[in-house]
């Protein structure tokens, strides 16, 4: 695979990528940047329960070969401060609000799973602010079995717990042996940043955001008919968390969408394929 990925000339490393932090309504959020300083910043959202090292390195570098790229968590998760909100809604205003702070007035945005719903509920709140939007492993407000992956995932952690196994590993990737290397691969990849990591999540802003995530679960559809700027989907086609039937159903209510499944593939699709959806990324971006 190292061939196929010479293309990741990163300015900066996602490893190496100093924590900084910002006060945001009296709340610190914390955030990495790293990339150029030119053209329009990247902001990435992560999943449910996610902190600054649980973003791909790869993903992360690969972008920012080309890209200003921004990582930042939510209120109450890692260093961030504050309470963990319990709607998508607050998430929003909190991302909102972070941007904002940082000076931008257009950025694209990234979201994985959590993330994409936070970012889809940006995008409808402050259309202007966003020029592109990547949806990866996630779904729209009133999907498909969202209100279910708590009772999806608790055995699946409860399993890791007992195997000695990060709980992602049963999560984010299929059963076959090609989703089995790709978890190891990806699991290792996390733990490439030794000095300066990001705290783990508390069990209550755990828990907190499963309730945001229930709630999205069960909340009206959105408009997503009224989104005008480009959109990149992506995911696995065997998704357990975000069933991959949310990835097609947001693709053909979202006008001009490109939508990539990746074969053999759960909720981590892109993880499992960085090396294919890194470019495919990049070619969309810079559009």
């Amino acid at each position: 695979m190292t061939s196929s990925v010479r293309y990741l000339r990163p300015v900066g490393h996602y490893v190496d990528a100093p924590n900084l932090s910002i006060s945001v309504g009296g709340t610190t959020f914390a955030y990495r940047d790293l990339g150029p300083r030119s053209g329009v910043p990247l902001i990435l959202l992560n999943h449910w329960g996610a902190v600054l090292d649980n973003f791909d390195p790869r993903i992360v570098d690969g972008l920012a070969s080309k890209h200003r790229v921004i990582a930042t968590n939510y209120r109450g998760i890692g260093a961030s401060g504050g309470k963990a909100p319990v709607t998508i809604d607050e998430m929003a205003r909190d991302a909102i609000a972070l941007i904002r702070a940082l000076g931008f007035e257009k950025v694209d945005l990234l979201g994985f799973s959590l993330g994409g719903f936070v970012a889809q509920d940006i995008t409808l709140k402050a259309p202007d602010l966003v020029r592109k939007l990547i949806l990866t492993g996630t779904g729209p407000a009133g999907g498909k079995g969202i209100d279910r992956v708590g009772s999806v995932s608790w055995p699946l952690m409860i399993k890791g717990l007992l195997t000695l196994r990060d709980p992602k590993f049963y999560l984010f990737f299929t059963s076959t042996a090609n989703g089995r290397r790709a978890a190891k691969a990806f699991l290792e990849r996390l733990k490439e940043r030794k000095a300066d990591r990001d705290k783990g999540p508390t069990p209550g802003a755990f828990l907190r955001q499963l309730k945001a995530i229930k709630a999205w679960g069960n909340q009206a559809p959105q408009d997503l008919g009224s989104i005008r700027i480009p959109v990149l989907i992506a995911n696995g086609d065997n998704d357990i968390m975000v069933p991959t039937a949310n990835s097609t159903d947001m693709a053909r209510r979202i006008p001009g969408s490109q939508l990539v499944l990746y074969d053999d593939a759960g909720h981590g699709g892109i993880f499992q394929n960085y090396a294919d959806f890194v470019p495919k990324a990049l070619t969309f971006l810079e559009a």
